[in-house]
């Protein structure tokens, strides 16, 4: 009886979380499948860009084969644009298969051969880097095409048909500022992944829960342990087989494989 209320902290960690504890836990948990509509919305987004990447394409060839009025320019502006739409797509693609993989729940496709590489060791430091990289890189992408629109800047500024103002010399400073930002903050992320990295944190000992006492009593008597007051059993010594003699009167003895021999003993084949 003294042991029982000597020790009411030991009994609560075998017996574990209680229904209602597990069943919030529980509950919890499977609100994560609340983030799966915004993933497929997500896909309905890239095929978007995938119609809009077959008119931006149909325009540069409208343009060039049908019309034939086209300079180089306007050539490598539409091309960079579709790139920009392939750089967006990217994007999205990394944010729903690693998010979803992250966040929601695994993606069993190990073995496939058209599995990612990147998709095998995924974790929400790798997929800040990843997303962080593929914005530096669309934000090259409409850099440089600024840079193309203001070789012909006129005044300061650079004007469309209708007279209004595209880009402008302060216009393209505060691009390339935000530009050098996206940079900065790439490289943060990719320095605190690796020092998370360098210095991993001590592994947790992990306190296993056992449905009741007698479980548990279960489990310590057969990894060996016995519990306060208990007396412990001994263990059967190990005895070594005895060594044989053989017609020609010589002992024959079995050693382990890398063991010294003796003098005066030898190997029989």
């Amino acid at each position: 009886m003294n042991d029982r209320n000597s020790s009411p902290i030991e009994r609560i960690d075998e017996l574990g979380p209680g229904p209602a504890s597990r069943t919030l836990a529980g509950f919890i948990f499977a609100s994560r499948w609340l983030q799966a509509p915004l993933y497929l919305g997500l896909i309905v987004a890239q095929a978007v860009y995938v119609v809009l990447f077959f008119v931006e394409l149909w325009h540069l060839f409208e343009n060039a084969i049908i019309h034939g009025h086209i300079s180089e320019t306007e050539v490598m502006l539409s091309v960079l644009a579709l790139i920009d739409i392939v750089m967006i797509a990217n994007l999205l693609i990394m944010v729903i298969i690693g998010g979803y993989e992250t966040f929601v729940s695994k993606i069993r496709v190990q073995g496939h051969h058209d599995e990612p590489d990147w998709l095998s060791h995924v974790n929400a430091n790798l997929l800040k880097v990843k997303l962080a990289i593929s914005i530096i890189s669309i934000s090259s992408i409409h850099l440089l095409k600024t840079f193309i629109e203001v070789g012909r800047m006129d005044g300061g500024k650079v004007t469309n048909s209708n007279g209004a103002t595209i880009y402008s010399g302060e216009g393209v400073l505060w691009e390339v500022v935000i530009h050098l930002a996206f940079i900065v903050s790439a490289l943060a992320l990719a320095w605190i992944d690796r020092m998370s990295q360098s210095h991993p944190a001590p592994a947790k000992k992990r306190k296993r829960v056992y449905d009741s006492p007698a479980a548990a009593a279960e489990e310590r008597s057969a990894a060996g342990r016995t519990e306060p007051g208990a007396v412990a059993k001994p263990r059967p010594e190990r005895t070594l087989p005895a060594p044989g003699t053989d017609e020609d009167g010589y002992v024959t003895v079995r050693l382990p494989s890398g063991t010294a021999l003796p003098e005066g003993a030898r190997i029989v084949e």
